[in-house]
């Protein structure tokens, strides 16, 4: 019925066995995911973010993972747009938020050498227009006991776009507690940049999508150049996300991209293996164009 009614009017669909299949399947996911929530069966997994002047772990970036009973580990990609469609994103997102900030907060604690790292939480768009959202980000910053300098809030263009005069208060009013706040995904939609002065975010990430090709083409380069020069005149940090080698992660740090994040230097970790990577005190270097494709730690 509901294919029917997208192709428009005085339209007929067959129904396929394929679409029937389909159709249980997402029944059944948004089943299951109620469910997890109640049986915490989500877990937090966290990107170490690194800097390109230093090498060492400035932060991470807190993902969702779901430990399915029969289905075993479930990335978010894979089940996020279904929370996002039925609002569970909303609960999900409360709980990943208090859940980062205990984790950072004991991190922090047990790092008493250096400067500290932070964790970057994604905001959907429905957490955007949620009005118990700012209570959310208060109430986890006061139980968890982390300073509020220690969380960075992701928002991405595209949830920007859709929800600009409903967030712009309330991303006035979260910059207002001293977190950070990080546009994701930047320059892959079509958003005014009066938002980065706006918005007052503090720091961009570079998509992935323009890390990638940054080796084929030298467009890419001069575009992240730009987005460099744009974000010093805006006294706001850069990072980049999706570092898979070693000649992405010299040429993010030759156009002096600040931070990076991607397989090249690690996957996501749980909380204890994120904490022990730091302690290591490693620092990730950039080896020559010739050498090996693995980081040097």
């Amino acid at each position: 019925m509901y294919r029917a009614k997208d192709l428009g009017r005085a339209r007929h669909a067959v129904f396929h066995p394929a679409m029937h299949a389909h159709a249980q399947a997402q029944l059944q996911l948004d089943t299951d995911l109620r469910r997890a929530i109640e049986r915490e069966e989500l877990r937090l997994r966290y990107q170490p973010v690194v800097s390109l002047r230093s090498g060492q772990i400035v932060g991470c970036e807190a993902l969702i993972v779901w430990e399915h009973p029969t289905r075993g580990t479930i990335p978010p990609g894979d089940f996020i747009p279904t929370a996002e469609e039925t609002g569970l994103i909303v609960p999900i997102g409360r709980w990943a938020l208090s859940q980062a900030c205990q984790d950072a907060k004991a991190w922090n604690d047990a790092l008493t050498r250096g400067p500290g790292v932070y964790v970057a939480v994604n905001l959907s768009a429905k957490q955007l227009v949620a009005s118990e959202l700012l209570e959310d980000v208060r109430g986890a910053l006061a139980a968890s006991g982390l300073e509020a300098r220690r969380l960075k809030l992701e928002v991405t263009e595209s949830v920007i776009m859709e929800q600009a005069g409903p967030a712009a208060l309330l991303l006035t009013q979260l910059k207002a507690l001293s977190v950070g706040l990080l546009l994701d995904d930047f320059g892959t939609g079509y958003s005014s940049l009066s938002y980065l002065h706006n918005f007052r975010f503090d720091t961009l990430k570079i998509d992935r999508s323009f890390v990638a090709r940054l080796e084929q083409s030298g467009k890419e380069a001069e575009i992240v150049r730009t987005i460099v020069s744009l974000a010093r005149a805006l006294q706001m940090e850069v990072v980049a996300e999706g570092v898979e080698n070693a000649a992405q992660a010299r040429q993010l740090q030759t156009l002096q991209v600040d931070s990076a994040q991607g397989y090249w230097f690690s996957r996501a970790l749980d909380g204890k293996g994120f904490l022990q990577l730091v302690q290591a005190r490693k620092s990730f270097t950039l080896p020559p164009a010739e050498h090996a494709s693995q980081p040097h730690h």
